[in-house]
């Protein structure tokens, strides 16, 4: 049960009275038939149980996109309801409004709609439907809440494939697709042609040169079907904050974008999200049907507030690549990838394959940096710089163990992997 506006109304002009002694009795009486009349409607007001609650909600929606979710009210009684309904979900779904009003004959239907722009990535749940049915007086009603669950998956933005055009561009260069083609040693044999000045004498087809008279060299493009394994950190650094969302964030753009690219390049690519174990896996899909697949299998993906494993995740990688491939880490480049083992897995993956760390960089500390006005900003660049150099300094022993590194802010880091990604292509190390 539940009171309206209208019984408060009418109680307060019935306590009018009160303000002179002699009124009181009257007031007092005067309310007490108020609720009476109150009770008695809430009595007469249909009852929830003829009412009849279906929800439809769309399977998925990228972030900072719109969608609609239904509600589907019908009487099932033979009475007329006026109701009123309030259609609740999770804050961050963005409901632009939970709360109708209609007013349903015996056995009508009504269709409610709500629209859903979320605003963080994840599964967004729906709460109970809760109706309340007026009695005839409008003074009280019945109510009730309904479970009606539903699901809507938020896949992540995927802001960086405005990138992906001009780095199809170019991938079609180093595919041999235009006349830039590669020189020296490649990974499939493309052409022959005349030797120039300037090309490498390592290219130098001898046998050709001799049945042909002419020195010609050979031309190679990138072979295909190779391996892209990306790594997505998910442990506790892949929590902390860069700009307006978390480091992860910006990992899970540059996985996007590269396995976009590496797809139409002609590469077999597999994901992992790992901490201390395998969060989500996306594998073994190919075609139009890769991109949906692995984005639907990154959208849950959250960061843990615990130490990566990188032993277990070198033994898992190794496991699961038996050629030569690229292996790509979104992580966090700093002094405390040296004690968790990052350089260590580096040193076991470099044995095998070619391996790029990623790692994003916080803006705010170059505004740190650029700080001179009083003592406090002179502490905080201070820090800034020493932070720097610790990073330069991991970075500098990543690639002195033969790792590509790669550090961007959380905007520039999907579309600079990928150009080292291109990078590695063109100078035929994959």
């Amino acid at each position: 049960m539940y009171l309206t506006g209208w019984t408060a109304l009418l109680a307060a002009l019935g306590a009018v009275p009160a303000l002179w002694s002699t009124g009181r009795t009257f007031a007092w009486v005067w309310v007490l038939g108020v609720l009476t009349l109150a009770l008695m409607d809430a009595w007469l007001a249909p009852r929830p149980t003829d009412v009849g609650v279906r929800r439809e909600t769309p399977r998925a929606v990228r972030l900072t996109e719109s969608t609609a979710a239904s509600l589907e009210i019908a009487n099932l009684g033979r009475r007329t309801m006026r109701l009123a309904v309030r259609d609740a979900w999770q804050p961050s779904a963005g409901a632009d409004t939970s709360r109708h009003r209609l007013r349903l004959a015996a056995g009508e239907a009504a269709r409610l709609t709500t629209t859903l722009t979320p605003t963080r990535r994840g599964d967004r749940s729906a709460d109970r439907v809760t109706v309340r049915l007026e009695g005839p007086l409008r003074l009280a009603g019945r109510q009730r809440s309904i479970d009606a669950p539903g699901v809507l998956r938020v896949l992540p933005e995927f802001a960086s494939r405005r990138h992906l055009p001009s780095r199809l561009a170019r991938l079609r260069e180093i595919d041999g697709q235009t006349a830039v083609q590669l020189k020296g040693a490649g990974a499939e044999f493309d052409s022959l042609r005349e030797y120039v000045i300037g090309d490498d004498v390592r290219s130098l087809d001898w046998r050709a040169s001799a049945r042909r008279g002419e020195v010609l060299v050979r031309t190679y493009r990138p072979e295909r079907d190779r391996r892209v394994f990306t790594v997505l950190d998910t442990s506790r650094l892949s929590a902390a904050r860069v700009g307006d969302a978390p480091r992860l964030d910006a990992g899970i753009e540059a996985t996007l974008l590269l396995s976009a690219l590496a797809a139409r390049a002609g590469d077999r690519v597999q994901v992992t999200a790992f901490d201390r174990t395998e969060r989500a896996r996306a594998a073994g899909t190919t075609g139009p049907a890769m991109m949906p697949a692995l984005a639907d299998a990154l959208a849950t993906v959250q960061p843990a507030l615990l130490e990566p494993d990188w032993a277990a995740l070198a033994r898992l990688i190794q496991g699961r690549l038996s050629q030569r491939s690229l292996v790509v880490l979104l992580t966090t480049v700093d002094v405390s990838s040296v004690d968790s083992g990052l350089l260590d897995a580096v040193r076991a993956l470099r044995r095998e394959h070619v391996v790029l760390v990623a790692s994003v960089e916080d803006p705010h500390e170059a505004e740190m940096l650029a700080g001179r006005e009083d003592v406090t900003e002179v502490y905080s660049a201070a820090a800034a710089a020493r932070a720097a150099l610790e990073r330069d300094a991991v970075a500098m022993r990543l690639r002195q163990l033969g790792a590509d590194v790669v550090t961007a802010g959380p905007d520039d880091l999907a579309p600079a992997v990928a150009d080292r990604y291109l990078a590695l292509k063109a100078a035929g190390r994959l």
